[in-house]
């Protein structure tokens, strides 16, 4: 079905595919169900599969956090628990996976693609809102500390679908907006990815040139994005969304048990 990959040089379908993960995973995360699988397909090993999806997702992390910050749809101060609890949880998430063997880790990450795919698939965001998160915020230290722990050390971990869980799950714990959801996920994930990176180039599980490579392609994507986001909102958001993630699914599907 997918043969026709074969016929076209790889740092090109890893460009392109990095590119689409940084539009998406700017908009509403989830980038890394794209990039793992593609990266996984160039034959690395699987730790360095990992460690070089972070220096590629920081890329895009980094420019499609700093463009919600700026368009003042993230407020830092609000956030100061999640931030530190994600921060430890990243390092001890990727300590943990280098732990792991690669065989058995080559089993487990198709299956947790697949889950998370179908999980967003059947959870989507809603559009609730609450504007006023950032002047009682400091009731929801707790909830901020749980949420960037297990978020933290899951991206860490392994990573792909991180964002989209960001995204659902700070509109079902603090009950706002889609894009004011999206602000946070996209934040939070660049912490978790920059904290994981650092862990994998100390245990040297990153190929430097492809990571450089896929993070400028996200760096474009994940720009694009943000600003698509940003302009449109949730009613560009949601369709979106759910086409990725039901493309995702099949893709992921057929290559892990056909």
């Amino acid at each position: 079905m997918f043969e026709f990959l074969n016929t076209i040089p790889w740092w090109l379908v890893l460009g392109c595919a990095a590119f689409v993960a940084g539009f998406i995973d700017a908009i509403v995360g989830g980038g890394g169900l794209l990039t793992v699988p593609a990266l996984l397909s160039s034959g690395l090993p699987v730790h360095m599969v990992l460690g070089t999806n972070k220096l590629a997702s920081t890329f895009g992390t980094a420019i499609a956090s700093y463009t919600f910050y700026r368009k003042k749809l993230f407020e830092p101060s609000c956030w100061v628990p999640c931030l530190l609890a994600t921060f430890f949880g990243a390092g001890l998430g990727a300590i943990a996976v280098n732990l792991v063997s690669g065989a058995w880790l080559e089993k487990l990450l198709p299956l947790l693609i697949i889950s998370t795919a179908l999980y967003t698939l059947f959870n989507q965001p809603s559009n609730t809102l609450n504007p006023q998160i950032n002047k009682h915020c400091g009731k929801f230290k707790f909830k901020q500390r749980l949420q960037g722990a297990i978020l933290g050390f899951y991206d860490g971990f392994a990573g792909p679908g991180t964002g989209v869980f960001w995204t659902i799950s700070s509109q079902v714990f603090y009950k706002i907006d889609l894009l004011i959801s999206s602000g946070v996920a996209r934040t939070m994930n660049f912490i978790s990815n920059l904290t994981a990176l650092i862990v994998f180039i100390l245990l040297g599980q990153v190929d430097f040139k492809l990571g450089l490579l896929m993070g400028g392609c996200l760096m474009i994507g994940a720009f694009i994005g943000a600003h698509t986001a940003i302009k449109f909102g949730n009613h560009f958001i949601r369709p979106i969304f759910i086409l990725v993630v039901i493309v995702i699914s099949f893709k992921l599907a057929w290559s892990a048990w056909f």
